[in-house]
């Protein structure tokens, strides 16, 4: 929860709405009554009630900037209407909680409250999708979420372990069990005890294995290599995979009886390509991670309406290679559309800068549909279409032009 001031509201009207997408719970108040124990979107001109942890914002047609706080005062966020949909998404960042992965879309939002609510429970969570969709930032999230938060969170990734050590890592071993084995080994299970294991790539665990993975989750203990009584475990199990497991039920590859197990909570992460709004929220998120000394390289409107064109075949992976590249190669303060060093591959269905593919008929379908559900209004439109205000009076022009 962070509470928004009333004059804030009145100058950002999409603000709320676009927190509300990202999940963002927010109460509106008055600056001089404000709640004590909730961090603030204050405008500038309310200073005098900001504290450390706030953010105030500065809408103002000047160059773009931000000042980040140093524990004793606020954050001031500054941007004018061109720049508005990169910075409601920074303001929407600096205010997360950091556990909290970034979102926009309200889909995304949803999901998130659904892994809250899972969280509450000790029930084992599988969590799929593609490569660099933020599947391990999910299972965190649950972890943090939990009674279990002040507990380890372990990691592995079942594909970077060899084969022949496996069952030693997960399990544990005891001196003297195998050739080099001169002590005891805890293993990632009780390694992980009071706290979550996450499996990651669970479908590159070998049959074998899945067997014993089984009665660790059903009998809640572990059996050590070399070791002849099974030890206790309190451990809840996320496992990740990027492949089908149903299908690999279906051909052999995994066990039945382990998917059904590891099947009690599946959470399902959407590709970038279906999350444009996502793009927005992640690329801020990662622009402030890697933020230079020289300041915020702010991305232009153009630079935006790129980034969420994109299809994204290599997920955040490659959005964040792409941002990297761009901060440390841009020409100028800011990072244009052309530092973007990505293919031109737009979202199926939508063109350049942001519908390539379709014709132009289905892309005036598209922009009548998005004004159709706002009741006419631009700047809704075009942040529900994932656009700048600027580009959507492009467009519309085009077409008053091509009816002409």
């Amino acid at each position: 929860m962070i509470g928004l001031s009333e004059k804030t509201v009145a100058k950002h009207p999409l603000l709320q709405r676009w927190l509300g997408g990202a999940g963002i719970a927010c109460t509106v108040t008055e600056a001089a009554t404000r709640q004590d124990d909730i961090p603030y979107v204050l405008d500038a001109s309310e200073q005098a009630h900001a504290r450390s942890g706030d953010l105030l914002l500065d809408y103002a047609d000047a160059e773009p900037a931000l000042i980040l706080g140093d524990g004793t005062r606020p954050s001031l966020l500054r941007f004018g209407f061109e720049d508005m949909s990169f910075g409601h998404a920074l303001a929407a960042e600096l205010m997360r909680q950091h556990w909290r992965p970034a979102c926009g879309e309200p889909e995304s939002a949803r999901l998130l409250a659904l892994a809250e609510k899972v969280a509450a429970s000790d029930a084992t969570v599988l969590v799929l999708g593609e490569t660099g969709t933020g599947k391990e930032g999910l299972a965190r999230f649950i972890h943090a979420s939990s009674r279990r938060a002040k507990g380890p969170f372990v990691a592995v990734n079942c594909a970077a372990l060899p084969e022949t050590m496996i069952e030693a890592i997960l399990f544990g071993h005891r001196k003297g069990s195998f050739t080099g084995a001169s002590a005891d080994g805890e293993g990632l299970f009780r390694a992980a005890d009071s706290g979550t294991l996450l499996l990651d790539e669970i479908s590159e665990l070998p049959l074998a294995l899945q067997a014993k993975l089984l009665r660790a989750l059903q009998e809640k203990e572990v059996l050590a290599v070399g070791a002849v009584r099974p030890e206790t475990v309190d451990v809840r199990v996320i496992a990740c995979a990027n492949r089908d497991l149903a299908a690999d039920v279906a051909e052999g590859r995994f066990r039945a009886d382990l998917y059904w197990r590891l099947n009690v909570m599946p959470l399902h992460l959407q590709p970038l390509s279906r999350r444009r709004l996502d793009v927005r929220a992640i690329a801020a998120a990662m622009i402030l991670r890697h933020i230079p000394a020289t300041g915020l390289p702010w991305p232009t409107a153009a630079a935006l309406d790129r980034l969420m064109a994109h299809s994204w075949p290599g997920n955040a992976r490659e959005l964040e290679n792409v941002l990297q590249r761009a901060i440390l190669l841009r020409e100028g303060n800011r990072i244009e559309a052309a530092d973007l060093q990505i293919e031109a591959a737009p979202v199926p269905g939508f063109s350049s800068p942001r519908f390539a593919e379709a014709g132009r008929v289905a892309q005036e379908d598209v922009i009548r549909a998005a004004l159709a559900a706002t009741g006419g209004h631009r700047s809704r439109a075009a942040e529900r279409l994932g656009i700048s205000e600027r580009t959507l009076r492009y467009r519309l022009a085009d077409m008053r032009a091509a009816a002409a």
